[in-house]
């Protein structure tokens, strides 16, 4: 793997660390631009008085860049710490959900959606039961308010990481990245965060610092439409980018596991499921530390 260089706009696959990428022009979505940079559309008419430029809307531009070696379809706008808090503090919450509705109308109904307790959370809790002692104590990083976290009602201890800083629910604690690296936890969750993060190996290497020999970590990232359907030729038909930065393949989230001293344990690719008023596919990853391996009891 090359060297990953953390940079704002990227020039690598964020994954695998490869520079044989391709790309093509995009735009960050209105909503993405204004929350995260303070940056609207604007309409450029004839007060502008500029004689070179076309008149029309203008929205902030970007690339789509692909992976020739992982299949990785990503942004390449790279966010900083401070322009990802700016963008997921108070997630979903009324300030947050004001200015999407602006941006997309009936984002509201969506989000109304969203915010209630996903259905599928047995599913998750049968695919990793046969690799837990129960009860598990669980962190869950990225987990919101825990009330998708797997076993929530059937642990010994359940903690939170999360940069929105929304209230747990009750009987979860919600921590900061120091108190987590100050405990032991079985069961580490990294649902739907992969996609949304600049540089996934910098969460993942935030996990395994705290991970033990025995501990299990599950991560769950979205199999995108576009990665499903068009497969290596996805990158001809991304025009926008909204809040997931990241769209992997398969073979790009195995690349990114490897890269992080992680071994898989158990995997789905092609899970269907049902949230936010729409079916969706994920993909499903069991793993534990590659060099501290041992077998389950």
């Amino acid at each position: 793997m090359n060297q990953l260089r953390r940079q704002h706009v990227a020039d690598q696959c964020v994954c695998c660390g490869s520079l044989n990428l391709t790309s093509t022009p995009a735009i960050l979505m209105p909503f993405v631009a204004h929350r995260t940079f303070g940056w609207a559309p604007v309409m450029i008419d004839e007060s502008w008085g500029l004689k070179t430029v076309q008149k029309g809307m203008a929205y902030t531009v970007c690339r789509s860049l692909m992976c020739s070696d992982c299949g990785l379809l990503f942004s390449d706008i790279r966010f900083s710490d401070d322009e990802l808090t700016r963008l997921y503090q108070d997630y979903r919450g009324l300030a947050y959900t004001d200015l999407r509705e602006h941006y997309e109308p009936s984002y509201t109904l969506r989000n109304n959606a969203l915010m209630q307790q996903l259905n599928y959370d047995g599913m998750v809790e049968r695919f990793l039961k046969p690799l837990l002692h129960m009860p598990p104590k669980i962190l869950d990083w990225g987990g919101d308010t825990g009330k998708n976290t797997p076993f929530r009602d059937q642990c010994k201890k359940l903690d939170i990481y999360d940069i929105s800083e929304a209230p747990v629910i009750d009987g979860a604690n919600a921590v900061s990245r120091e108190q987590a690296k100050g405990n032991q936890y079985d069961l580490f969750v990294c649902s739907n965060v992969l996609e949304h993060v600049p540089y996934p190996s910098d969460t993942l290497l935030d996990i395994t610092q705290i991970m033990q020999k025995e501990s299990i970590l599950y991560i769950e990232v979205p199999l995108e439409d576009i990665i499903r359907e068009h497969g290596s030729n996805a990158l001809q038909y991304k025009k926008h980018w909204h809040e997931h930065v990241n769209f992997f393949s398969p073979i790009a989230l195995q690349s990114l596991l490897k890269n992080c001293g992680l071994i898989t344990i158990a995997q789905n690719n092609h899970t269907q499921i049902t949230a936010g008023l729409k079916t969706s596919y994920l993909m499903q990853v069991a793993c534990r530390l590659t060099d501290k391996l041992i077998p389950l009891n």
